[in-house]
């Protein structure tokens, strides 16, 4: 979908007008602005770990009218969306793909926020959004060709209003903030949104996304997933204050919602992006949940973190903390599951014979369309690597 597919039907307010009063009230409470060392940061939270609805004045209303059949919906996303992760992380050890960023026990952060959006609105993720990937309609087999080596994304952004993965870290809150001033200008009334992580909220492009997008009263939600680890560093390390307050300082509302409580990421992720088609501007939404699994499969979480802390957020895991809400309130019965057991053994069969039918990378590819017309240190460099590859095959008897 184009930009201009998304005219809009409503100019929007300009950045003198609503931005930054009504919506930084709702959310900077005396709790949240006296936030520090001895005050707890405000949490939204409707669903708590035992799976108990809890009533919030203020969120309520964009899940009051949540039926059975889409509280099952989203429990469905995320027991497939972890089940073709899990899959996805077996076919690395296999050595099917060469690297896999795993999302174990942020499906709620990213199933809420991703069936939060319209269909017009633009997703600009990182590299572990396949949750949101799969709220857009991207099919899960797509993501893993980067994976292996055999492309460069798998996917038409434009088809699905979702922007190929990023692997620069923070680079993607740049490029969400400037297509949310070019939709502005173009006067759609759609919405965009950037996925980080805790450890990119210190990098210098995300302050600079934040400066541009509250100056120019962007239509942006910037939703950080801080699930405690910048690869090995944690979050305490990285700020002094709780990351949705660094979002007073840009002069826009920020928001800490509990990552692990899919109807709360839900309810928040709308409420934000009504205020960006609003023209209120840009919102900090920091989901606070917890990487179950490494950073990727090339980390080892051991050798930083301690049992006891993965086993304290185990149990506020996501997917048991709907189903005990669905058991409780009559919403779903066993047949149900079942099903649901069958359908994600299913999909996992369908990735792994779709990654296995795919083709080896191209091992020289790599030194291709770096220079147009070629350069002589590219050259010595492909010729060192053909040497390199070729003592394998002296070394299997010429195999």
């Amino acid at each position: 979908m184009t930009v201009e597919s998304t005219a809009a039907r409503t100019p929007r307010r300009s950045a003198g007008t609503k931005a930054g009063t009504t919506g930084a009230k709702r959310t900077t409470s005396k709790k949240a602005a006296g936030a520090g060392k001895s005050a707890e940061p405000a949490l939204v939270q409707l669903l708590t770990p035992e799976g108990k609805r809890v009533k919030n004045a203020e969120f309520d209303r964009y899940v009051d009218g949540i039926t059975a059949e889409e509280l099952r919906g989203l429990y469905r996303d995320m027991v497939l969306t972890r089940r073709f992760d899990a899959e996805a992380t077996a076919l690395q050890r296999q050595g099917e793909l060469g690297l896999w960023a795993s999302l174990l026990g942020q499906e709620a952060a990213q199933i809420g926020s991703g069936r939060a959006l319209r269909d017009d609105d633009y997703v600009f993720p990182t590299y572990r959004e396949h949750g949101v990937a799969w709220c857009r309609g991207v099919d899960p087999t797509n993501l893993l060709g980067m994976f292996r080596g055999v492309n460069n994304g798998g996917w038409d952004p434009n088809g699905n209003n979702f922007h190929l993965y990023t692997i620069v870290i923070g680079s993607q809150t740049l490029h969400a903030t400037g297509y949310a001033m070019g939709i502005t200008k173009d006067g759609a009334d759609s919405a965009v949104i950037a996925y980080f992580g805790d450890g990119a909220s210190s990098q210098g492009d995300v302050a600079e996304a934040f400066t541009f997008s509250a100056v120019y009263n962007a239509p942006v939600v910037f939703f950080c997933q801080n699930n405690q680890w910048a690869i090995s560093e944690p979050t305490e390390k990285q700020s002094r204050v709780p990351l949705y307050q660094r979002a007073q300082g840009f002069g826009f509302p920020g928001v800490r919602v509990d990552g692990n409580d899919v109807l709360a990421n839900l309810a928040v992720t709308k409420w934000a992006l009504e205020r960006a088609r609003a023209g209120e501007g840009p919102t900090l939404v920091e989901a606070f949940t917890y990487r179950m699994g490494a950073h990727t499969t090339s980390d080892d979480p051991t050798r930083y973190r301690g049992d006891e802390e993965r086993l304290a957020w185990e149990a506020k895991d996501p997917i048991l903390r709907l189903r005990r809400f669905l058991e409780s309130a009559n919403h779903a019965d066993e047949g149900f599951f079942a099903e649901l057991e069958s359908e994600s053994e299913a999909l996992g069969k369908r990735v792994r014979e779709a990654v296995r039918a795919m083709p080896d990378p191209d091992h020289f590819a790599i030194f291709e369309n770096v220079y147009a017309d070629g350069h002589a240190l590219v050259d010595e460099e492909r010729a060192q690597f053909a040497a390199y590859q070729a003592s394998f095959a002296d070394a299997d008897g010429g195999k």
